[in-house]
C-alpha cells in the first residue's frame, strides 16, 4: 500500500500549502530533497526532506517553507501534488501514476450507511476543502484520464459543487469526471439542471442502490425516505442523458436479496450504463457493526452468481469489484476488476505464488476481516 500521508515539523509555514513535488534541480515546485547537489533554491517554494538530510540544508532555508519527516522514506514522485499544514501533516492529493485521484469534497453525509468505511464527521470543512480542491485542480495535469469527485457526499457543497465543475471543464476539458454521490439531490430537476449546464459532458456517476426493497436500503443507508429520493435523481439524471453506474455493496443483510435487485434494475433501471457487485471493506461502521454486515464473499457467491449472469444476459454491462479471483467461479472471472484503489491494494503471502495474481483485484490492506477462503492457483 502506498503512504498518502507523512508527519512532521513544518519551518516557515504559516498557512498550508499546494504544490507539485519536484526532484529535477532545473524545475520550480516543491524540491524533494533527497542529497542532492544544490545550487540555489530560488525556483522552490517548499523544500521536502527528511530529518537526517535538514542538516545540509539549515543555513539555506532559513527563511523558506520547509517540511521535515519523521519518515525514513519519503514516498513522493516527480509531479506528485501534496498539502502541507503548518502543523506538520503532508498529504498526496494527486499522483500522476495513479489512476485513483479524487477531489474529496467533504467528510460530511447525509447517509450514515450502517457498513460505511469511512464513516461520515460532524465537521464544518466544506470552506476548507472548497479551497484545496480549487487549487488542486489548476494544478492537475491537462492529460488526466480520469479523476474521481467523492465524500462522504459531495452534493452537500451546494452551488458552489457548480463552481468546482465549471471550473473542472474548463482547466481538464478531456478529463473523465466520476462523481460518487447518493444522487438524493438530483431528485431536484432544478439541481440537476444547474450540475449538467456547468459541465462538458464527461460525466460519469455512481450511486448506491443496496436493494429493490425500499425499507432495507432506507434502514442500511440510515435515512428515511432515501430510496425514493434516489430512485428520482437517477430517472431525473437519465432523463438528461447522464451515465449512470449502479453500485451495490454486498453484506450479509443484502446478499439473499441480490437476484430481486437485478430484476428491479432490469425492469425499471435499465437504461443505466454499468452495474458494480462489491465486496465489503471491513473498516469503520462495517467494523462496528461486524455482526451485522460481514460475511465471507465465499456464502454468498451464489446469490451473487444469478444476480450478475441475470443482467448480464439482458445486455446490462456488469462487474465485479473488491473480490479475489479465487472466491470467484470461472464464470465469473471475466466480469472481475482491478478495482481497489492502489493506496489500499494487498496481496496475502500466500498470493506470491499464484499464476493469476496480476489480474486479481487483491483484498483491502485496510480491512480488518478478509476471507478465511483465499487459496493461491499453483502452477
Amino acid at each position: 500500500m502506498k503512504k498518502l500521508q507523512y508527519k512532521g515539523e513544518s519551518l516557515n509555514i504559516s498557512d498550508d500549502k499546494i504544490g507539485r513535488c519536484i526532484t529535477n534541480l532545473s524545475s520550480e515546485g516543491f524540491l524533494v530533497y533527497e542529497g542532492q547537489q544544490l545550487i540555489d533554491l530560488e525556483n522552490y517554494t517548499c523544500v521536502i526532506c527528511r530529518r537526517d538530510n535538514f542538516e545540509a540544508l539549515r543555513e539555506q532555508v532559513t527563511e523558506m517553507a520547509i517540511f521535515i519527516s519523521e519518515d525514513d522514506n519519503i514516498d513522493l514522485q516527480d509531479g506528485d501534488i501534496v498539502s502541507i499544514s503548518r502543523n506538520g501533516h503532508l498529504r498526496i492529493l494527486y499522483s500522476p501514476n495513479s489512476s485513483d485521484n479524487v477531489l474529496f469534497i467533504t467528510e460530511t453525509c447525509n447517509h450514515k450507511c450502517i457498513m460505511c468505511s469511512q464513516p461520515p464527521k460532524k465537521v464544518n470543512d466544506l470552506d476548507a476543502q472548497f479551497k484545496i480542491n480549487s487549487q488542486l485542480v489548476d494544478l492537475i495535469p491537462d492529460d488526466c484520464e480520469i479523476l474521481g469527485v467523492t465524500g462522504g457526499e459531495p452534493t452537500l457543497l451546494g452551488d458552489r459543487l457548480f463552481q468546482l465543475y465549471e471550473q473542472i471543464s474548463t482547466k481538464l476539458p478531456n478529463t473523465i469526471i466520476h462523481t460518487l454521490t447518493n444522487g438524493r439531490a438530483f431528485n431536484s430537476t432544478k439541481f440537476c439542471d444547474k450540475f449538467i449546464k456547468c459541465m462538458n459532458g464527461n460525466l460519469i456517476f455512481g450511486i448506491p442502490l443496496y436493494s429493490d426493497y425500499s425499507a432495507q436500503h432506507d434502514y442500511i443507508v440510515q435515512s428515511k425516505n432515501a430510496f425514493n429520493q434516489t430512485i428520482k435523481g437517477i430517472y431525473n439524471l437519465a432523463a438528461l442523458h447522464q451515465k449512470i453506474e449502479i453500485r451495490i455493496v454486498v453484506s450479509k443483510l443484502n446478499h439473499s436479496r441480490l437476484i430481486e435487485l437485478a430484476h428491479f434494475i432490469y425492469k425499471n433501471l435499465p437504461f443505466v450504463d454499468h452495474v458494480a457487485f462489491m465486496g465489503l471493506e471491513d473498516i469503520g461502521n462495517a467494523t462496528i457493526n461486524s455482526e451485522l454486515v460481514w460475511i465471507d464473499p465465499k456464502e454468498y457467491i451464489e446469490d451473487l452468481n444469478s444476480a450478475l449472469e441475470y443482467l448480464f444476459n439482458f445486455g446490462i454491462n456488469t462487474s465485479i469489484y473488491n473480490i479475489p479471483l479465487c472466491l470467484l467461479p470461472p464464470n465469473l472471472w471475466k466480469h472481475s476488476a482491478k478495482s481497489i484503489s492502489d493506496w489500499k491494494t494487498k496481496y496475502l503471502d500466500c498470493c506470491n505464488d499464484c499464476r493469476l495474481a496480476e489480474d486479481c483485484c487483491g483484498v483491502f490492506g485496510t480491512s480488518k476481516k478478509i476471507s478465511s477462503n483465499i487459496t493461491p492457483f499453483l502452477n
